[in-house]
């Protein structure tokens, strides 16, 4: 949390208002024109700008919606909330996202809607994907979590959909600890979402409250309890002035472990697009048979070196929940994602993160390699 952000939430605790106000309004206009989208919606956290982006289709209960299998759990929960059913895409074992192919056969039984993530930050291709789905633009939802900062070829991330999900999570390339929001050019929709995130009612308590406002409301849609804030926004909004820098930072971090890490057998180097620009949210390497050592123990002598590192994700079909929601049958045939999800490990990377950090962790990963030849 930056200086500037600790002193914005400050000034918003001593204005008196701290829940949604001026500040979201603010921060809205602002992430808006920093992603190149004409809306967007502030709300409590991705998940619930998921949910709220599919309630917004207005599907018909039991609808079905594909997402991939390897994504977080939260995102296929805001499916099932929304009273739809997930259908599991195969990964890409390229990229870890989806392809064209693997959409394509996961539609064959029909499919009312898609959600596209934009895995560790790579730009997936949101109208191939929709188009090898049968679906248009405006039937898909980007979950873009780790998507901020990305581009599909020149258009960025947040402007090519019908509604994109971004995530504020503490870890996220916009940290504001928690949070969420939704950009889309459909001027329509921004303001349905804003009742839609607050009950369905058609005035905020800000709006109500102003001067010459008025106390009444009438509930006009299905909602949720997941405004933002004003104390989010205020830090957002402080935050948001550092992205750019924190963006190349990220970059940089990822070309020094492509350097660093390239001539070591048995790693996997995460892909960069043909077109585009990689986010670069994670550094996910794969750990392969000829590294020696499989990716468990890496990551447990790692931690004996303080290093600490991650998993992005365990596939959704291998929960036990959704094993019993979806059925045997629709967990079985989803051959890549139990193949590489073993194999899969996200190492350090922040925009913090220093050349001698990035170095050790490349020393470490090149002596458990040496070691296990």
């Amino acid at each position: 949390m930056t200086e500037e952000a600790q002193q914005a939430a400050v000034c918003v605790l001593a204005s008196g208002w701290v829940t949604a106000g001026p500040e979201t309004v603010s921060f809205e206009k602002e992430f808006a024109s920093w992603v190149g989208a004409p809306e967007a919606v502030a709300v409590s956290s991705c998940t619930a700008a998921v949910e709220l982006a599919l309630l917004a289709l207005g599907l018909p209960t039991g609808a079905k919606v594909l997402t991939p299998t390897l994504t977080f759990c939260g995102a296929v929960h805001a499916i099932v909330h929304a009273g739809l059913r997930p259908v599991l895409v195969d990964v890409d074992e390229e990229t870890l996202t989806v392809s064209p192919e693997g959409v394509a056969a996961a539609a064959r039984s029909g499919a009312a809607a898609m959600i596209i993530q934009h895995m560790a930050g790579y730009p997936a291709n949101v109208t191939s994907l929709a188009e090898a789905a049968g679906l248009k633009t405006g039937s898909v939802i980007e979950d873009a979590a780790h998507g901020l900062g990305a581009a599909v070829g020149m258009q960025p991330v947040g402007s090519l959909s019908g509604a994109t999900c971004f995530s504020f999570y503490a870890t996220k390339a916009l940290p504001i600890g928690e949070g969420g929001a939704i950009t889309t050019g459909d001027p329509q929709l921004a303001s349905r979402l804003r009742r839609m995130r607050l009950h369905g009612m058609n005035q905020d308590a800000w709006r109500r409250y102003l001067p010459g406002g008025s106390w009444q409301y009438s509930v006009e849609d299905r909602g949720l309890k997941a405004n933002f804030t004003d104390i989010q926004a205020a830090i957002g909004r402080a935050q948001l002035r550092h992205l750019d820098r924190w963006q190349r930072c990220r970059a940089a971090v990822a070309a020094r472990y492509d350097a660093l890490l390239t001539a070591v057998p048995g790693i996997a180097l995460p892909p960069r697009p043909e077109s585009g620009r990689h986010a670069w949210h994670l550094y996910v390497v794969r750990i392969l048979p000829e590294f020696g050592v499989d990716r468990n123990t890496t990551i447990e002598i790692l931690a004996e070196n303080g290093i600490g590192t991650s998993v992005h994700f365990i596939p959704v079909h291998q929960h036990p929940y959704f094993r019993r929601l979806l059925g045997d049958d629709a967990c079985a045939c989803l051959p890549v994602a139990d193949r590489i999800s073993p194999q899969l490990l996200s190492l350090p990377l922040h925009p913090a993160l220093a050349d001698d950090d990035v170095e050790r962790v490349c020393a470490a990963l090149t002596r458990i390699a040496r070691q296990a030849g």
